[in-house]
């Protein structure tokens, strides 16, 4: 699968917004997400477990109550 690469305009704003509009999209593409995720091998057995870890925080954090 190829993906069209991020490109992003560098106008008279200058390179300081550039950079900001790069991780914007960076992150909203996922891929700081992937570069973290791919940093370190994890065998299949522990992803699994996070996995389900992760999804039993999720569980509970939509089930607690609203503290106003």
């Amino acid at each position: 699968m190829q993906c069209k690469p991020l490109e992003v305009q560098v106008g008279d704003k200058g390179i300081e917004r550039a950079i900001k509009h790069l991780k914007r999209k960076m992150a909203a593409e996922g891929i700081l997400r992937e570069l973290k995720r791919r940093r370190h091998y994890m065998k299949p057995s522990v992803k699994k477990r996070k996995k389900q870890s992760e999804a039993a925080r999720r569980r509970r954090k939509r089930v607690r109550p609203e503290i106003i």
